[in-house]
């Protein structure tokens, strides 16, 4: 379907958004909405597991004696290590298939919970964060697969953003964690809040062993009866499901057809069009973290202190308002994605984050921090958080799996996120070592360079997706 010779069978695709015959009686289909929301909540414990050391971390240098270099490190390598698990992931997706990937990860999610829990030294804390990252780079590059892949065009973008949506709960929660257990002796009061994600990993798993398998997947195994059987239940209409089905058996074909490796396919010998995906993919997902948001996620308690708060009580209490504003304002994107478009929405927010990273440059230049200057910089904190999670936040994995083709989907989404978290990696790794080079002022100010960069690039480069079938994406790009 990407070569020339198929150009004109691509064309003539209907879009799923047109595609119900008259007399057909659309519905809300509820079941594609359950199937999404299970694959998504997943990935509770990724946003658990990555921001709990914002507040762990005041507690963890006082009972090991971490130092500020061992923390940084130790805040980013998840990062790092999960370039092993996200680029496996693609593989593991197809020869697993999507729901026992995800039943895996959290198998591992819960090893990693346990054993952080009970680590006594640096060396063993370092080797926790390995086995959590393989359940957290499977969960991050599968489920945003899974929902676009069970989704009917209609509520593609709604449930996509679920994905973002629980991460950020779990953010939110480790947030609530860091302050509900501050009360604790130093030595159990972080290891409560690790161990704390020990079972939900199992609940998690018994309700993804209850979804359907990706219908895509299924049909790349020749199973078409029951690939048919689960678009039925997860389209708008039965005309719809049919449509769905054709596209992905046209779809399926390509690989036998064309007789590359997905890999070369991808980065060694693309085609025009898989070459400008790609660019897309990958700048999205370097944006999106080098605009500095895990700068924020994991060190906003020492922002705060930078800006003049003193006590942990009030810095903690400060990222909970914090994880509260950035995970309502996922409810935006969800809400108007399939509205307005993924393209408005990023334009938005990643103007938005040029803007407030600026701001809260400013309200750290203050000479003499004030009580004033301590809530003007959680004010900008919480119109950045907000600004990143009514766009740049969900719609990045959205866009980025909808306008893969289906053979290069898994791996193609294996190597935005490998792009996404190495990039995070930098940024959580090098900012208190940046910030004593060229202040804290001077980090955001760079982040919000960035901004503006994306910002550009969204508008120059990212053509709008929504109401398209996810096979019929490369007319997009085909110019």
């Amino acid at each position: 379907m990407e070569h020339g010779g198929d150009a004109t069978a691509t064309t003539a695709a209907p879009l799923l958004a047109s595609s119900a015959k008259p007399g057909d009686e659309p519905r809300r289909n509820m079941y594609a909405f359950a199937c999404a929301t299970l694959a998504s909540m997943t990935t509770i414990l990724m946003g658990y597991n990555l921001a709990l050391m914002s507040g762990a971390q005041l507690f963890m240098r006082e009972d090991i004696g971490l130092t500020d270099a061992q923390i940084e490190v130790l805040a980013g390598s998840m990062n790092i290590y999960m370039l092993v698990s996200i680029l496996a992931a693609g593989w593991t997706a197809d020869v697993l298939g999507r729901r026992g990937t995800l039943v895996l990860a959290n198998a591992f999610l819960m090893a990693g919970a346990l054993a952080m829990s009970l680590g006594a030294s640096y060396a063993a804390l370092m080797s926790v964060r390995f086995v959590t990252s393989i359940g957290v780079g499977f969960s991050l590059v599968v489920a945003p697969v899974y929902n676009a892949e069970i989704s009917p065009a209609s509520a593609r973008g709604v449930l996509s953003s679920l994905v973002d949506m629980f991460v950020n709960v779990g953010i939110l929660l480790s947030y609530v964690s860091n302050y509900a257990l501050a009360g604790l002796p130093v030595h159990v009061g972080w290891r409560v809040m690790y161990g704390i994600g020990v079972l939900p990993p199992v609940f998690l798993a018994a309700g993804v062993l209850a979804m359907p398998e990706s219908p895509r997947w299924l049909a790349m195994r020749g199973r078409h009866a029951d690939a048919r059987a689960v678009l039925v239940r997860t389209s708008d209409s039965i005309a719809e499901a049919e449509l769905r089905l054709e596209e992905i058996k046209q779809a399926v074909e390509v690989p036998q057809e064309a007789g590359r490796g997905v890999w070369q396919e991808l980065l060694l010998r693309p085609s025009a069009m898989v070459r400008r995906i790609v660019t897309c993919v990958v700048g999205l997902h370097f944006f999106q973290q080098a605009s500095g948001i895990d700068a924020i996620v994991l060190y906003s308690p020492l922002v705060f202190k930078k800006a003049g708060m003193a006590s942990n009580t009030a810095v903690l209490g400060a990222t909970i308002a914090v994880g509260v504003v950035k995970t309502c304002f996922i409810l935006v994107a969800t809400l108007f994605s399939d509205r307005l478009g993924r393209r408005p929405l990023l334009l938005a927010s990643t103007g938005g984050l040029a803007f407030t990273l600026t701001s809260l440059a400013l309200t750290l230049c203050v000479a003499s921090p004030s009580t004033v200057s301590a809530a003007a910089c959680v004010a900008s904190v919480m119109a950045f958080v907000a600004a990143f999670s009514v766009g740049f936040g969900p719609m990045t994995g959205t866009y980025t799996t909808e306008i893969m083709p289906l053979r290069l989907r898994a791996q193609g989404a294996s190597l935005g996120m490998a792009v996404n978290r190495l990039t995070c990696g930098v940024v959580s790794m090098t900012f208190i070592s940046l910030a004593d080079g060229i202040t804290m002022p001077g980090c955001f100010l760079l982040y919000a360079g960035v901004a503006a960069v994306a910002c550009v690039f969204v508008y120059v480069r990212l053509p709008e997706t929504r109401g398209r079938s996810l096979e019929d994406m490369d007319v997009l790009f085909a110019k």
